[in-house]
């Protein structure tokens, strides 16, 4: 497009435009006559951009690095989050718990049996307890200080994934989390986004650790307490998202799982909130849904992959957003329907509309949407 003829153009046109006319005639300013292009060039865009992730400019749908770069480095530890961001993902997920002094730290669960070597290091901490109405065994962060789990390392938790960086990680706490993604975004000059989980709030409320409070305070010491920040906060749980909602303007997630209620609510069923009535429902608390990816595509009975749910167009509809959990690209854990290709899978899903997904293993979502060398 040549601008030389284009300008001119708009300009001429913009002078039909009522408001711009009256001003035009009445002064002539050439102050005025820009300000009258720039409406009329409103109305003829230079190109068509593909939709983006406005507090990260991210095309869509945004790669987001579940507990980092999962299925290559131990999850949520600084560096699996480092790499994360490295090959491209434009989020990092922490999972959120409270340990004993009032702390938070990135684990999946508060239960660190399995990502850890707590029990070489304090067998006799283990203990029963009940969560969300599961009766289990093991260790867990409300029994320990800070400083007791910085004395912990970090394991691989899935027996089928690599083993060699065992025993040397710590744990994060949330504070250092946020501090990696604002030094890594400065280095690359790009936003590199964090997508919080609030987990087993009520659980750690009921225990005097509130974890939404905390959440938000470590928020605003970065400044990023505030709508335009490249923060999502998810849960399962709505009245932490119902408690949050007065306390942030950052984007607040449901997340929706195939069958079941959320863990504090028992009365409302995922199954209602995939209901375009129960998405208007989610909406007057939340931003978006975080849904499991089988409610978007799911296998046919012969095995082949079938046409997508109405669930994004619906969630749409009701101005929510759709991010999709969780993309793994190892067996057993990619669906036979894909027949070993993720890069298939992957396609698939930003066909269907998808305004992000969670990924083990976010450079390979780079490599298939966005090509190889994005960064």
């Amino acid at each position: 497009m040549d601008a030389r003829r284009t300008i001119p153009s708009a300009f001429r046109d913009a002078r039909r435009l009522p408001l711009c006319r009256a001003m035009h005639e009445h002064t002539g300013m050439k102050l005025l006559r820009f300000a009258c292009v720039g409406a009329a060039l409103g109305a003829y865009p230079l190109s068509h951009a593909a939709p983006v992730d406005r507090p990260t400019r991210a095309p869509l749908p945004v790669i987001i690095a579940h507990r980092g770069a999962s299925g290559d480095r131990p999850e949520h530890t600084l560096e699996s989050y480092a790499l994360a961001v490295n090959v491209g993902a434009d989020y990092i997920e922490p999972d959120l718990v409270s340990t004993k002094d009032g702390i938070l730290v990135a684990r999946h669960e508060n239960e660190i049996g399995g990502t850890t070597d707590v029990a070489a290091k304090f067998a006799d901490r283990r203990r029963t307890q009940v969560i969300d109405d599961d009766s289990i065994t093991g260790w867990w962060t409300e029994d320990f200080t800070l400083a007791e789990l910085k004395t912990l390392r970090a394991r691989e938790r899935i027996p089928s994934r690599g083993h060699s960086y065992d025993g040397q990680f710590e744990i994060p706490t949330f504070d250092e989390v946020l501090d990696l993604a604002a030094r890594l975004g400065r280095e690359r000059g790009r936003a590199v986004g964090v997508y919080p989980e609030t987990k087993h709030a009520a659980h750690f409320r009921s225990l005097g650790l509130p974890i939404e409070e905390k959440l938000v305070a470590s928020l605003q010491r970065v400044g990023w307490n505030r709508r335009n920040a490249p923060v999502f906060i998810q849960s399962f749980e709505i009245r932490s998202l119902i408690r949050l909602r007065p306390m942030t303007r950052v984007r607040l997630v449901q997340l929706v799982n195939v069958a079941a209620s959320p863990p504090d609510s028992a009365a409302v069923t995922f199954a209602s909130m995939q209901t375009p009535e129960g998405l208007r429902r989610v909406r007057r608390y939340a931003d978006g849904i975080g849904a499991a990816k089988e409610l978007i595509l799911r296998a046919r009975p012969d095995g082949s992959v079938g046409q997508p749910t109405t669930l994004v167009r619906d969630a749409h509809a009701a101005g929510l957003l759709v991010h999709i959990w969780t993309l793994r690209s190892d067996v057993p854990f990619l669906p036979a329907m894909w027949r070993g290709d993720q890069a298939a899978e992957l396609r698939a899903f930003k066909a269907a509309g998808v305004d992000g997904l969670f990924t083990d293993f976010p450079g390979h979502a780079v490599a298939a949407l966005r090509g190889a060398g994005a960064r």
